[in-house]
């Protein structure tokens, strides 16, 4: 784009000639301006301009006059050989273009007639093929027409297939004649009547209905006296037809004789007789059988003859292209028949039906090899007939393992009635008789209290867990056999982690038979009228209550449990126990031992140990639902049935499966425990979380089954197919037993932990209306534990529930213990409000009172009951009071914080308080 010249800047001039100057001058004239002597002057300049021209020319031509005159000449001699050509173009034009002589006009003329010359032979022709074609149609189509009313349906067929092939390859003008439209539409009726009749012929010569099967070779052809063979029929029906038709007659022969025949009793009668018309006919025809008679291989018999039947008459008329896959297309209904309707359902569910079943498989594979293979020509080499009778022993088992968990499955999931239950006896070895003094040296200080908590091998229990030992293990005279009790070592509490809470149990099942008769019905007595554990005093001799004992240990070493002094070391002595280890650790056998008086009796005898005899043999019973004996009585049939069936070498050795004979059925055994574990708690989830004592009961049924399924292992040692299992399923059952009795107690635990937390940490007691809460709530705990304690008695052994309730006791005055001593300030008021509402649970003892004359077991099972007892004693106690406790090691259960933390809670800032926080901190004297 050029660079604009600004407007102001002067522009150079345009050239101007002469007439443009003449002209500016001439248009700048006005009327006025112009004059005759102007316009002489502008015609002067004009003249003279052209003289000037005319002299510039002259000059320029003579300066170069030879190059002018050349040009000259070639100028002229150009122009005369235009007028040559032009003239000769004019010439050749006329000679082309002349419309009487011109080369184009005859060229054209000539052409056309050609053309019309060409025209009329290409129609000469054309309309000699269209006749030629049509008389062809014509011909066909009357051949096909005579046929047709002749009743020679093959023979009209072959001429209709002709006229098609006429039709299709048409001479394209006549292809729209009006003609052709008629000859196509009458071809396509023709065509429709020759198949409609093909059919018929067809449907009459091959016949299959529900209960019949009619074959005639010969059928005549309606309105004609024409009489067809079966096969030229088949053969001249069209593909798509004759292909829908063999999937007709497929479908009806797998019903109603393939499946018909193997699913039930049938018999199979085969004619031939003339039908009225005079030709043959061939009828198989199926019957009823009566299903008490019948075989399962009269099956197979019937069978075979229908395949004969079929391979006579119907394989031997089918065209080549359509015999071979039509028999192969029957080979898979067969033999899915066989295995479904046959073999399967025929499988026995007792060993003794097996030799029959056998036999009939035998047969099956036979008639797979015979007819399937070599008649029906089957190619795919697979046999699944012959591959399932490989592993028939598998099958069998597999279907009997399916029955049996299905009767499991009724069985567990079937709604409890609360009568029907029974009552597990338990050899429970842990409590001890009295005790005798053997003198034995040891330093003062080490036998303050005459604790040990390692009990020494020579007077420990042989614990088995839960009790699934098969036979109590009898206790070894440890004095008569001293190499015994020089190679017993002591066992601690970790030494036997299979008794998570250190129950010595043997458990035997009380004799006692269902609601519907013999001894000792469970619904005759009430567990609460009548003690279940058989402690009752009514005219019978009790049993002796358990006596304390001291283990003989290799040293003696201070107690780590506070045995409460009565009346506050003020009665000369106090009975001491040793309370249970907390729940998820192994508990030593409880003990019991006398503590030295305070008013002067010798110490020295703290130095003396005992040396227990053997343990009497103590039985507890629980309750056990008749669910589980039902499992164990199903248990014990398939072990028994899987070893009879291993023992009949019943199977052939030749079998496809990697399993010896009666494996698979061995191992429904622990599968029956496994669907027990696993649907019981998931059916019955509802009434568990709702009932205490079901949920109890369901640990004891685990429990129960677990020891009856240790004694089947070890009776069923030589089942290494199930051994293991067994074991397995064992101990399954015993830690969901363990872990749901566990499970229970937290709960409730948590339970009571909740009820408390309404106390609000027993803050404010001195205020009516806070204390009111608090004492609600510890009400709340107390009925609570004793509703609770209520369900359970029944329901678990004397020692299991022991265990259960002191544990929900334990967690109950932890709870309030903490609160307590975690309060900073405890005035005088809040101190007896807090003595009271401590004193609530001391009607809790009640409830590990065996008999009405012995001592209450509470010190075992509940860890905590001395440290509660002393604490609602020292909520009233003075100084001097905590004092003298302190010294006589009756507080060592206290932790020297907590009494600091108490005494400065309970008493004011006094000289006396801080010396005996300065003696507090000291230590306890008991600890060294």
């Amino acid at each position: 784009m050029a660079f604009p010249v600004p407007s102001h800047l002067p522009r150079k001039a345009s050239p101007q000639d002469v007439s443009t100057k003449v002209l500016t001058k001439i248009s700048e004239a006005t009327t006025k301006t112009l004059t005759a002597q102007l316009a002489t002057s502008w015609v002067a300049e004009l003249d003279d301009t052209i003289h000037a021209t005319k002299k510039r020319l002259h000059e320029r031509i003579q300066s170069d006059l030879p190059a002018f005159e050349r040009q000259l000449s070639t100028s002229k001699s150009i122009q005369d050989r235009l007028r040559s050509l032009t003239s000769n173009v004019d010439d050749l034009s006329h000679a082309l273009s002349n419309p009487e002589s011109g080369l184009i006009p005859n060229l054209v003329k000539k052409l056309a007639a050609h053309a019309a010359l060409t025209q009329q032979a290409s129609d000469a022709q054309v309309s000699v093929n269209v006749q030629t074609h049509l008389q062809r149609c014509r011909s066909e189509f009357d051949s096909l027409t005579l046929s047709l009313e002749r009743g020679q349906l093959p023979d009209a067929v072959m001429a209709g297939q002709r006229l098609e092939e006429l039709i299709v390859n048409v001479p394209p003008p006549l292809g729209q004649a009006q003609v052709m439209m008629d000859l196509k539409k009458r071809y396509q009726t023709s065509k429709h009547r020759t198949h409609e009749q093909l059919d018929d012929a067809a449907s009459r010569g091959l016949v299959v209905t529900i209960s019949e099967i009619i074959i005639r070779p010969s059928v005549q052809v309606r309105r004609s006296e024409t009489i067809l063979d079966l096969q030229s029929i088949l053969v001249s029906l069209s593909p798509t037809s004759l292909s829908a038709r063999l999937n007709t007659i497929r479908r009806d022969l797998t019903t109603h004789y393939i499946d018909h025949i193997l699913s039930m009793p049938t018999s199979v009668s085969i004619t031939q007789a003339n039908s009225p018309s005079g030709l043959l006919e061939h009828r198989l025809a199926l019957f009823p059988s009566p299903p008490n008679t019948e075989s399962r291989l009269a099956r197979l018999e019937s069978l075979s003859s229908v395949l004969t039947f079929l391979q006579t008459h119907i394989f031997s008329t089918l065209p080549p292209t359509q015999d071979t896959p039509f028999k192969q297309s029957l080979c898979k209904p067969i033999t899915t028949a066989l295995l479904n309707h046959l073999l399967i359902p025929s499988l026995p569910s007792a060993l003794h039906s097996l030799p029959p079943f056998l036999e009939l498989v035998e047969q099956a594979v036979e008639f797979e090899e015979r007819y399937l293979v070599g008649m029906l020509g089957d190619t795919s080499h697979e046999k699944p007939v012959k591959s399932w009778s490989d592993g028939v022993s598998g099958q069998y088992e597999r279907k009997r393992r399916m029955e049996i968990l299905d009767r499991a499955r009724i069985v567990i999931v079937r709604v409890d009635n609360e009568s029907q239950t029974f009552r597990v006896e338990v050899v429970d070895a842990t409590e001890a008789a009295p005790a005798q003094s053997v003198p034995e040296p040891a330093k003062e200080e080490e036998t303050a209290w005459g604790f040990e908590d390692e009990i020494d091998g020579s007077t420990a229990v042989e614990e088995d867990g839960w009790g699934l030992d098969d036979d109590v293990e009898p206790q070894p005279d440890l004095k008569s056999h001293p190499e015994a009790q020089e190679d017993a070592e002591p066992r601690t509490m970790e030494d036997d982690p299979s008794d998570a809470w250190g129950w010595n149990e043997q458990e035997e099942v009380v004799p006692e038979t269902d609601t519907n008769g013999g001894a000792d019905p469970p619904d005759e007595a009430d567990p609460w009228d009548d003690d279940p554990w058989g402690d009752s005093n009514s005219g019978e001799a009790t049993r002796p209550p358990p006596a304390p004992t001291i283990p003989v240990t290799p040293a003696l070493k201070q107690a780590k449990r506070l045995e409460k002094f009565t009346a506050k070391g003020k009665n000369g002595h106090a009975n001491v126990v040793e309370a249970p280890a907390p729940l998820g650790t192994t508990r030593t056998t409880p003990l019991a031992a006398s503590v030295p008086s305070t008013n002067g009796q010798s110490k020295s005898a703290m130095g003396k140990t005992t040396l227990p005899p053997p343990p009497p043999v103590v039985k507890e019973t629980y309750l056990v639902s008749n669910r589980v004996r039902d499992i164990l009585n199903m248990v014990n049939d398939v072990l028994h049935e899987g070893k009879e069936l291993t023992a009949s070498k019943i199977f052939p050795l030749t079998t496809s499966s990697s399993l010896p004979p009666g494996t698979l059925l061995l191992q429904s055994a622990p599968a029956v425990l496994d669907l027990f574990r696993a649907l019981h708690p998931v059916t019955f989830s509802t009434e568990l979380d709702q009932s205490l004592s079901r949920a109890m009961r369901f640990s004891n049924d685990c429990i129960y089954l677990s020891a009856e399924i240790g004694k089947l292992a070890k009776r069923e040692g030589a089942l290494f197919a199930v051994h293991e299992k067994l074991v397995h399923c064992q101990e399954c059952l015993r830690v969901l037993g363990d872990s749901w009795f566990e499970d229970i107690i937290d709960n409730q635990r948590e339970n009571v932990d909740t009820i408390l937390m309404q106390a609000e940490g027993f803050v404010d007691t001195a205020e009516q209306d806070q204390f009111d809460v608090c004492e609600n709530a510890v009400s709340d705990v107390l009925r609570n534990i004793r509703q609770v304690a209520q369900q359970w008695k029944p329901v678990l052994p004397k020692t299991k529930y022991y265990v259960a309730v002191g544990s929900m006791v334990d967690a109950a005055l932890s709870k309030m213990l903490e609160d307590i001593l975690a309060l900073p300030d405890i005035p005088a008021e809040e101190s007896h409000k807090l003595a009271e509402l401590c004193r609530i649970f001391n009607a809790l003892e009640g409830l590990f009172v065996q008999d009405g004359d012995q001592s209450s077991l509470i010190v075992v099972y509940v860890p905590s009951w001395l440290k509660f007892s002393y604490l609602s004693e020292l909520l009233e106690a003075s100084i001097a009071d905590i004092s003298y406790l302190f010294e006589e090691g009756a507080l060592v259960d206290f932790e020297v914080d907590e009494l600091v933390k108490l005494v400065k809670a309970l008493f004011a800032d006094t000289p006396l308080r801080t010396n005996t926080i300065n003696k507090l901190v000291g230590g306890h004297p008991c600890r060294g």
